[in-house]
């Protein structure tokens, strides 16, 4: 097995051990987006997709939400976390310092993005919150605070993006109504963080 194989089982063992019942799903699917958007997406670019959230699936690292009065803060602090164990991980491995570095950068801009790529991972982890995590987000929180994350999510899509994620449907009509009438509200105000 090569090396590369080697980090990325060790990260699936990780993430599938997550008190997130969707995490092991939404990494696999933030690595299928990316590959979606980018075809020639390099290993790096993979590596840090599949392991963005990770530090969510080590119960005694995961940064709590409660800690946080500011939800920007709360995912940068995220992101940090999530390189500095993606790093620890590929250290061990012995990846080239290059790659490491490279991997540290994605996953720590992964929610706010940064250069070409750092957005494009943005864009993969934003559009699998809605192919994948939206529905058990819905069924653990309230209306009020779904409408928050639906509304945080898509703000910080690209354009191209948000064209993908206004096509999805939910089962069940009260999230799908939600959803489309929030998306539907922001596309007419034309908000962006572009």
């Amino acid at each position: 097995m090569d090396r590369f194989k080697a980090v990325e089982s060790e990260i699936r063992t990780i993430v599938a051990r997550s008190e997130v019942p969707e995490d092991p799903a939404h990494s696999e699917n933030t690595k299928e987006w990316i590959l979606k958007l980018k075809p020639d997406a390099d290993i790096t670019l993979q590596i840090a997709a599949l392991g963005h959230d990770i530090e969510r699936s080590i119960k005694e690292r995961k940064i709590k939400r409660e800690n946080y009065k500011d939800y920007d803060k709360f995912k940068k602090a995220h992101s940090k976390n999530s390189a500095v164990i993606m790093k620890e991980i590929l250290s061990k491995y012995r990846v080239d310092k290059k790659i490491i570095d490279r991997v540290f950068y994605l996953v720590n801009n992964h929610e706010f993005g940064g250069d070409e790529e750092a957005n494009l991972l943005r864009d993969a982890d934003g559009v699998s919150f809605f192919d994948v995590n939206l529905p058990f987000y819905f069924k653990r929180n309230s209306k009020e605070e779904t409408s928050f994350r639906i509304l945080w999510g898509y703000r910080k899509l690209s354009d191209y993006a948000k064209s993908i994620v206004r096509e999805f449907k939910y089962d069940g009509d009260e999230l799908d109504l939600l959803f489309h009438k929030i998306i539907l509200k922001k596309s007419k105000v034309g908000f962006s963080f572009q």
